[in-house]
């Protein structure tokens, strides 16, 4: 059985702007929580602010995110929210990580 090349691209595409530490944890955050600003999400992570936001940036410009100005604040939430279900399915994985 053989998955059409275009849904592997697009499983690769997803797969390496998700693949960071940072950005999995942003994820998360964003999963448990609606929206977050991006004050909220360094405070959470303890990570410096410009490291949060190019990594918040490039989720959002690949289409996993979106964000809304209000005032001096911008709030990020999941766009994709079925982006999830890889992480849901990274932590059956039982892959040995020595």
């Amino acid at each position: 059985m053989s998955i059409e090349y275009d849904k592997i691209e697009k499983a690769a595409f997803i797969l390496k702007t998700i693949a960071h530490p940072v950005r999995l944890r942003i994820l998360e955050l964003l999963d448990c929580n609606n929206r977050l600003s991006v004050s909220e999400i360094c405070d959470q992570l303890d990570c410096e602010q410009s490291l949060t936001s190019h990594h918040l940036s490039n989720m959002k410009l690949k289409g996993i995110l979106t964000s809304k100005r209000e005032g001096k604040n911008i709030y990020y939430s999941l766009k994709e929210k079925a982006v999830m279900n890889i992480m849901s399915c990274l932590e059956e994985c039982q892959c040995n990580m020595g």
